[in-house]
């Protein structure tokens, strides 16, 4: 079969390898349609283990049947989580399930970008979602970011009139931005170096954009009644986003670093003045099983627009150009590979 071989952001290479084999337990899924990630192109991260085949945000048909599977059938259309948490560790059931460490070991063989993927058992068994109707393949491929971005949400307890600011506009800022539309947040702010993904932002559902390099606060209290923000969500890992979250989240608000930084950053915390404002810093990563639930349901009743995201529809062969114009952050918001194109 064939895949796109990732070995750096400008070397993404097609190429052949056997199709997998699947065992008792196992689906074999025809993959296509697989977004292209942020996380995918942050080279730092992933060149330490290239070359190997990427794409976690799959959907599919599924076009074998392992020996002892009786939930699923040939034909049924699925999307397929990569990373699975084991629903039982005292992690999980405290509802932290993205620090489990199952989930941190599961993936499935070998990845998106490629015509065929072997679902392990312990994915079937908690991992694979049968697709509704309402939802195309390429829009389910927003199911696994949706999903982060809900829990992201969840936890930091968005209410509804509440001012969000969303520092970075790609399409894990754009999804907060719609996301937090829907749930009825009072003003949505939010910024890019980009002006295209500032109009981008706009047209999902910001009342306002702000370049960057603009003096964020100030800007935010002039089009806020004076106020900053109840909850910055950092979209980016460009560092000084980091440093704008602190000096734009109001007094008993809350900082979400939905993003990493670089390798090694550290970011200084006013602690003394935020412990007397009483902000809340927190990191989101992942999603859990109830997470993609809702997603699903989100996606189904069109209340995320995220069709109207996508930008790009690739072949598997074009599958290194879609990686330089992720990686690159220009005229694109979402690439999807179509592995069977």
């Amino acid at each position: 079969m064939r895949v796109a071989m990732y070995y750096n952001n400008q070397d993404v290479r097609l190429e052949e390898m056997p199709a997998p084999r699947i065992g008792p337990g196992e689906l074999l899924v025809k993959v296509l349609a697989s977004g292209i990630c942020g996380s995918d192109v942050m080279e730092w991260y992933r060149i330490k283990k290239a070359p190997l085949v990427l794409g976690h945000e799959i959907t599919g048909e599924i076009a074998d049947v392992g020996e002892g599977v009786d939930c699923y059938h040939v034909g049924d259309r699925v999307f397929v989580s990569h990373h699975v948490p084991c629903n039982t560790c005292r992690y999980c059931l405290h509802g932290l399930h993205t620090v489990c460490e199952t989930l941190h070991t599961t993936n499935y063989d070998p990845g998106g970008f490629a015509e065929y993927l072997r679902v392990p058992p312990l994915n079937v068994d908690r991992g694979v979602f049968l697709l509704p109707d309402e939802i195309s393949f390429d829009d389910g491929t927003f199911i696994e970011p949706l999903a982060c971005v809900v829990r992201g949400q969840r936890l930091a307890r968005l209410l509804p009139g509440q001012t969000v600011l969303v520092l970075g506009s790609g399409i894990s800022g754009l999804l907060h931005v719609a996301m937090a539309r829907a749930s009825g947040a009072g003003r949505i702010v939010a910024t890019d170096v980009s002006d295209y993904r500032l109009h981008a932002a706009q047209r999902l559902g910001a009342d306002c954009v702000i370049h960057a390099e603009a003096d964020v606060p100030a800007r935010l209290r002039q089009d806020n009644d004076n106020r900053l923000a109840d909850l910055v969500i950092v979209c980016t890992g460009a560092f000084p986003a980091f440093s704008q979250a602190l000096q734009s989240v109001e007094r008993g608000g809350t900082v979400l670093f939905f993003a990493p930084t670089g390798p090694g950053m550290e970011l200084p915390v006013p602690v003394n003045e935020f412990w007397r404002k009483g902000i809340t810093l927190m990191p989101s990563y992942g999603g859990g099983p109830l997470d993609i639930c809702v997603a699903i349901d989100l996606i189904r009743a069109r209340r995320v627009p995220v069709h109207e995201m996508i930008t790009h529809r690739l072949g598997l062969a074009e599958t290194g150009l879609g990686f330089r114009l992720v990686a690159e952050g220009g005229e694109s918001i979402k690439v999807i590979v179509e592995p069977q194109r």
